[in-house]
């Protein structure tokens, strides 16, 4: 699986992120044909290599035409914006989470709801630019997973359209909840709101490197030159390694990262707690499970929790909130191993029944009747569902070489 890592050792803005993306081996008039569809006017794209504190980078520079540069736009402007355009692959997508993590962190700050969250310096052309181009290049390097280091935030205060305020800012603060953070001693605004969202956004998992091969490096410059530290954000394009314990001879298994989110109940029924899962499954959820907790003052609950990939997981919180009551819940990163699957059709004497299988490689190492198809056939046949798996199982088993 090909992954990116940033290593984000003096912070990360939208620029760096893709000044290293560039600098890995991103085309730019590639990049710069996949943003053409935004539709956001006169739009050129400069990559210039650049030295900070002895060490070159590139340079990833906006040109918009006049009075582009600074406008500002809501949160339902710029996703109309997104809807419309005609981005590669998972771009759109993408950019629409990445822009509607930063809309709900605005909301927090400025006690106001997401859809009337007006950006101000996001909402200018070249930070639009450097959220979408993020997502394409992604796209445009096949890059499946990225992964990232602890972001450090800088220190002292920054001046933005709000005020002067002191580091990390309101935004990247709110942006950075749950994230592991780096200590710095640097001056100044290390990571950006628009390098927060975009980081904690496409980010897998934050830590160390990952054993992989690396197949680029890339430094992506910002502005200025950095004291302690260079100002660059580094990025290592290359494989992931196989999943740690496999054997030589043995395929890796798949592997993905999920959202796992939860909360604890102990004043709901179980009526709405059952609604609520199926209001979830309904979401996009991948799963959803309770478990019965013991909590506070001996009072017995029960602990919803469902797994998401990054573009369902607002749906499943706001299903969250809104279904069961609860004044909070939590969120963490996982990641799964997983065999591939596929079906694979037999005609039983009562019915077709899909057979799923579980595969490592090219070897089938799991075969299991999908239950429903087996409990319509077994309901019209006036028989156990068993002994329809049975039968089903059997027939795959007699068709395999």
């Amino acid at each position: 699986m090909k992954v990116a890592y940033f290593d984000a050792f003096s912070g990360a803005s939208g620029d760096m992120i893709l000044g290293a993306l560039l600098d890995a081996g991103l085309d730019l008039r590639k990049l710069e044909a996949a943003l053409t569809p935004l539709g956001v006017g006169e739009l050129r794209l400069e990559a210039c290599k650049e030295s900070r504190l002895g060490i070159q980078g590139t340079r990833f520079i906006v040109h918009a035409g006049q009075g582009q540069s600074r406008s500002h736009r809501s949160w339902a402007d710029i996703r109309r914006l997104l809807e419309r355009a005609d981005l590669p692959g998972r771009t759109r997508q993408r950019a629409i989470d990445i822009f509607s993590r930063l809309a709900a962190a605005e909301a927090a700050v400025h006690g106001t709801s997401p859809e009337a969250v007006h950006f101000h310096e996001v909402g200018a052309v070249d930070s639009i630019v450097d959220i979408v181009g993020a997502a394409a290049a992604l796209e445009l390097l096949a890059i499946e997973c990225v992964y990232c280091s602890p972001l450090p935030t800088g220190c002292g205060t920054v001046s933005c359209d709000h005020g002067t305020f002191p580091v990390p800012a309101p935004a990247t603060a709110e942006l950075l909840r749950g994230v592991p953070i780096a200590p710095s001693a640097e001056e100044g605004e290390l990571t950006t709101p628009t390098g927060a969202a975009i980081l904690t956004t496409l980010a897998a998992a934050f830590g160390p490197l990952p054993a992989m091969t690396i197949q680029a490096v890339g430094y992506g410059a910002g502005s200025r030159q950095g004291r302690a530290l260079p100002n660059l954000l580094r990025v290592f394009v290359g494989e992931l390694a196989a999943e740690s314990g496999s054997v030589a001879g043995v395929p890796a298994l798949e592997a993905d990262t999920v959202w796992v989110i939860e909360t604890n109940l102990d004043d709901t029924t179980a009526e709405v707690v059952a609604d609520a899962a199926q209001r979830l499954l309904a979401a996009g959820a991948l799963d959803v499970y309770t478990v019965p907790i013991t909590m506070k003052k001996g009072r017995s609950g029960l602990l919803l929790a469902c797994l998401a990939h990054e573009a369902e997981r607002l749906r499943c919180e706001q299903v969250i909130f809104e279904h069961t009551g609860t004044f909070g819940l939590r969120r963490y990163l996982a990641t799964r191993s997983m065999l591939r699957r596929r079906h694979q059709t037999v005609r039983t004497r009562y019915g077709e029944v899909r057979v799923k299988l579980g595969l490592r490689g090219d070897e089938v190492v799991r075969a299991a009747p999908e239950f429903e198809d087996c409990r319509r056939a077994a309901e019209a046949a006036g028989v156990s569902v068993q002994e329809v798996m049975r039968e089903a199982l059997r027939l795959y088993g007699a068709a395999e070489p």
